[in-house]
């Protein structure tokens, strides 16, 4: 298990609430010094910061369906599909996996019928043996993982 200093918790938290805040407020809240907030910010960003990004509420965009979906392919399509779904710009997510199915996708799609046309194309053109989708009613956590020092297990 990955342990961490206590002040390096506290930064990865506070990024993670919100990268956008200035070091010169992050230090003053959490009582470290600007110069060691930016330096581990750099280092971080040379291996534990993937991206900066932003959590958008897609349905206010008019994006208004969103989906998982367990895909099963055959061996010889999975690359292929893997590819598909890399380019696809509905996919946001796309995930695999070592058990029964292949790949867990998320989509954002506007319509239910977006979301048709997107599945019947992965069974005529990417050899699905199986799928199960699951519509998302409701986002209740997002991004919660690590957001709270006091989470962390860190060294004194």
């Amino acid at each position: 298990m990955v342990f961490m200093k206590k002040s390096e918790a506290v930064i990865l938290s506070n990024l993670r609430n919100n990268a956008r805040e200035s070091l010169t407020r992050m230090g003053r809240r959490t009582s470290i010094p600007i110069s060691t907030i930016y330096e581990k910010m750099k280092n971080y960003e040379n291996g534990i910061i993937k991206k900066y990004t932003i959590i958008m509420d897609f349905g206010k965009l008019g994006f208004n369906t969103r989906v998982n979906v367990l895909i099963k392919t055959t061996k010889e399509c999975r690359d292929k599909l893997k590819d598909f779904l890399l380019e696809n710009k509905s996919i946001n997510r796309v995930y695999k996996l070592n058990n029964e199915y292949d790949f867990v996708v998320d989509g954002i799609f506007r319509e239910l019928k977006d979301v048709e046309l997107f599945l019947d194309r992965l069974e005529n053109e990417f050899g699905v043996i199986d799928k199960k989708v699951h519509y998302i009613v409701d986002e209740i956590k997002v991004e919660g993982f690590m957001s709270n020092p006091d989470s962390i297990k860190y060294n004194e």
